[in-house]
């Protein structure tokens, strides 16, 4: 800490470092201004990258006063060169050009100002910003802001096209213009700012931030003529183009002439080569797209006319045919076909039948040859007792006096059991006068 100035009254006790500092023993502002200036003195002389937004120059006068911008942020600072330095820099040091200062930092504590003093000059020549607009592309090509992937398609009719230009360019006109041309009812919202200079890249990023928050803009147009290589230059600023590329909405990169490449068309989703291209791209042709209408009515008109001549010419061809120029023919044709359907039918009916009649006949001989009616009528008998009709199998079954029932080959008989001979046992002689006989062992 420096000791305070000559003129610190010596009745007052002042904090030496600014940490000691109370609202009972504050620093007097000559004080802070003192010691900020010998901060400042101390340090070195250093070059810095900027851009001239206006430079002052008075006839007669030894010094310029120069207002200095940072080449991608909003943030400036004045600045002041000798005239015989800023005059051997050459032509090329005027508004709006970049350049590489020496600078000493100086702290003035009347004003309570900082400025820089500026000792040595150099233009930025066009090969080392191409240099610098090289390396930057390699940078976001690593990034993938220029890849195919992430570009968005443009609607084929948009409602409205935003459009950032120049205030009263040419390239406003071509637009506008050639847009209207070939679509009459597209609306347009035009954004004008500074395309060139200090501060084009501000406005132009805040023009596309604010038109890409409009929910009824589907498209926007960037637009510019042609320039200069540094003039060209805002269109290839890193915070434009990360702006550009954070767009929810399509854009559009239109600038200068089809030879310019700033790197605005790569991170954009479409190039344009010029103004009046984008116009071309954003919006169909009305009387092409009336054109491209009409012809496909035509074609499907000629496409029904050939299908109904095919079916036509068919339906020729299927009433030419004989099955339906002779009617009666057909008829006749069908008639004989039924009537031998018919036939086969009949044989085939009388063949079934008799085959089943055989197969009946013979069935019934078998039923007859086996039925008792058969063994009947071979003189055989068959004797059941009364009254319960049981089956007389043996002569044991009977008794004397019993009486049966004897079924006939035709007829029954009603007899009375005058004897029995068992099995094994001569018979009897048969007495005509009895009527009943039976032998006992």
């Amino acid at each position: 800490m420096s000791p305070a100035p000559a003129s610190e009254p010596a009745t007052r006790t002042v904090p030496e470092r600014a940490s000691d500092t109370t609202p009972d023993s504050p620093w007097p502002l000559r004080l802070l201004t003192h010691n900020m200036g010998i901060y400042v003195a101390r340090m070195p002389a250093l070059w810095v990258e900027t851009q001239i937004v206006s430079l002052k120059r008075r006839p007669g006068a030894s010094l310029v006063f120069l207002d200095l911008r940072d080449t991608d942020v909003e943030m400036s600072m004045s600045a002041t060169c000798p005239t015989t330095t800023l005059d051997a820099a050459g032509p090329a040091v005027r508004e709006g050009a970049r350049v590489v200062m020496r600078v000493e930092p100086r702290f003035y504590p009347k004003r309570g100002t900082l400025s820089l003093w500026v000792s040595v000059v150099r233009p930025l020549g066009e090969g080392e910003l191409l240099a610098r607009v090289e390396q930057l592309k390699r940078t976001l090509a690593g990034e993938g802001l220029f890849a195919l992937d992430r570009k968005k398609p443009l609607p084929f009719l948009p409602r409205t096209v935003g459009l950032v230009c120049g205030r009263g360019s040419a390239a406003e006109h071509d637009v506008v213009e050639n847009a209207r041309r070939r679509w009459p009812a597209v609306r347009i919202e035009v954004r004008e700012v500074a395309v060139q200079g200090p501060t084009a890249v501000q406005q132009v990023g805040e023009a596309v931030t604010e038109l890409d928050g409009l929910a009824h803009v589907d498209v926007i147009v960037v637009a510019r003529g042609g320039g200069s290589t540094e003039d060209l230059l805002p269109f290839s600023n890193e915070s434009l183009l990360r702006t550009v590329a954070a767009c929810r909405t399509p854009v559009v990169s239109a600038i200068g002439h089809e030879e310019d490449s700033p790197l605005l068309d790569l991170v954009a989703d479409v190039r344009a080569s010029t103004p009046t291209d984008a116009a071309r791209r954003i919006v169909p042709d009305a009387a092409h797209e009336q054109q491209v209408v009409g012809a496909a009515r035509e074609r499907g008109r000629a496409a029904v006319h050939r299908r109904v001549d095919r079916e036509r010419e068919l339906l020729r061809a299927l009433r030419a045919r004989p099955a339906l120029t002779d009617l009666r023919g057909l008829f006749v044709q069908r008639a004989a076909v039924v009537e031998d359907c018919r036939l086969r039918l009949r044989a085939a009916t009388r063949r079934g039948l008799a085959r089943r009649s055989d197969h009946l006949r013979g069935t019934l001989a078998h039923l007859r040859a086996l039925s008792p009616a058969a063994t009947l009528d071979r003189g055989y008998a068959i004797v059941r007792t009364v009254p319960d009709a049981a089956v007389v199998r043996g002569a044991d079954e009977v008794s004397v006096g019993g009486n049966l029932v004897v079924t006939l080959a035709r007829g029954h008989l009603g007899v009375t059991v005058a004897g029995v001979t068992l099995a094994g046992e001569t018979a009897p002689q048969a007495d005509p006068d009895a009527t009943t006989t039976r032998s006992t062992p």
